[in-house]
């Protein structure tokens, strides 16, 4: 599921929203800085889409692995 690539992608455009939103603070752009936090916000669901992704495929290697173990 989640993979280096992504986790890079997400941080970047993480990093990129803190940058608009300092841009936007600074210089008192509030359009600036509202997409500067929903850039982060994005991110951080990209992000934990991810995860629950990983979690479901643990899960489910599990529940695979032990259905396995009984039909030994």
């Amino acid at each position: 599921m989640g993979d280096i690539q992504d986790d890079i992608k997400n941080k970047a455009e993480e990093f990129g929203g803190k940058a608009k939103e300092g841009l936007g603070n600074v210089t008192d752009n509030e359009k600036l800085e509202a997409e500067g936090k929903a850039d982060q916000t994005k991110a951080d669901i990209k992000q934990g889409i991810e995860e629950l992704g990983d979690k479901v495929k643990e899960a489910g290697d599990k529940i695979l692995g032990a259905f396995q173990d009984e039909k030994k």
